[in-house]
């Protein structure tokens, strides 16, 4: 599977291709390009665009990404539910106060995009190891 996103990512733009990644494509592979590129890209390189205004795996209906992912593909576990909370709270600002776990992970993510930049698959591959240790502690909390 190929998806398409908006360059310069933070907690959504990371959270689902780790989501991807984990439990949908181990193989997945992920563009980061302008905003007014995604469209383009995605039929140009048969790719799911995600993340951005008006798609299916975007903000709908008060979901942020990741939720759409977890509804669209039936992922259907409690500490993914638990994680989906978090990542939401942290990813829109209205809702950072949702769960107290969400400002952490805001904190964490500012901080990884302002040492990576744009440079979003270094930022990826730095915070899988993040993801993988909040959905443990969803798992077990």
């Amino acid at each position: 599977m190929r998806f398409v996103t908006r360059k310069n990512a933070v907690v959504d733009r990371i959270a689902c291709p780790w989501l991807i990644r984990r439990f949908l494509d181990k193989d997945a592979e992920f563009l980061y390009v302008a905003a007014e590129d995604v469209a383009r890209v995605a039929r140009e390189r048969d790719a799911v665009p995600f993340d951005v205004e008006g798609v299916e795996l975007g903000h709908v209906d008060g979901r942020c990404s990741f939720e759409s992912i977890l509804l669209k593909y039936g992922l259907d576990d409690p500490a993914l539910e638990r994680m989906a909370r978090i990542v939401h709270g942290a990813d829109v600002e209205a809702d950072l106060s949702s769960t107290p776990e969400a400002a952490g992970l805001k904190a964490v993510a500012m901080g990884f995009r302002r040492l990576y930049g744009d440079r979003d698959h270094e930022k990826l591959e730095a915070q899988l190891g993040l993801y993988d240790a909040l959905y443990e502690w969803c798992r077990n909390s």
